[in-house]
């Protein structure tokens, strides 16, 4: 799992682009501009850069050169249209590491951004979140623990223990040994809320949980289960 930021101005191809990553395990930031993009980069969180060529406000190529410029340890990944010879030489001259002509073959994107993760991480930095429910500690990738309550640790225990499936509200309240029939569900989320927050807080990054209407949470990336 590795923390992306994608670079994409065509909005359905960016939302199937950042769908199908979230789903493989990474984190996405997806973004439509150039502007976007240098609001949104963060060299100590991302790992990969995936850049379209064709912006509204620039060009790819001034971008992947800027960011080669700045000496951060970063893969780049080229999707773009321009698919002659002369454009993959000069993106892959400028600082790209793999350069995908569209349309993208989704298992190719994966398979490069998954060897660009492998080789990126050599500093023994955890690609992976990390869950200590005896410590109480959630560690995001890359960063210091953030300290979690009591009943933090149990809810997030309970949603990671579903491995990556969605785990519904009546197993999450279970385990925080309240009865679910007379439990109030709004405390679950202002539970859920309040993790949101702190995780943000300490560490700049968004909690990987997807909320289910009427079901109950989801982690969309690995957790590693520390007991």
């Amino acid at each position: 799992m590795a923390h992306l930021i994608l670079l994409e101005d065509e909005p359905i191809l960016r939302q199937e682009l950042a769908g199908y990553l979230t789903e493989q395990g990474h984190i996405v930031d997806a973004v439509g501009s150039a502007a976007a993009f240098h609001a949104a980069f963060s060299p100590a969180n991302h790992l990969i850069a995936l850049v379209d060529l064709g912006l509204p406000d620039g060009d790819g190529i001034d971008l992947i050169h800027g960011l080669r410029s700045q000496g951060k340890r970063l893969g780049i990944v080229v999707i773009s249209a321009r698919s002659r010879t002369g454009d993959k030489v000069r993106g892959l001259f400028v600082g790209a590491d793999y350069y995908l002509s569209k349309p993208v073959e989704l298992e190719e994107l994966s398979a490069v951004v998954a060897a660009l993760a492998r080789r990126l991480d050599t500093g023994g930095v955890s690609l992976r979140w990390v869950l200590d429910p005896v410590r109480r500690e959630l560690i995001p990738p890359g960063k210091a623990p953030v300290p979690l309550t009591a009943q933090g640790a149990l809810v997030l225990a309970a949603i990671a223990g579903g491995g990556g499936e969605p785990v519904d509200r009546r197993r999450i309240v279970a385990a925080l040994g309240e009865d679910f029939l007379y439990y109030d569900q709004r405390r679950l989320d202002t539970q859920i809320h309040q993790l949101r927050k702190a995780v943000w807080d300490d560490a700049g990054v968004e909690l990987p949980l997807r909320s289910i209407r009427n079901r109950g949470y989801q982690f969309l990336v690995d957790v590693e289960l520390r007991t």
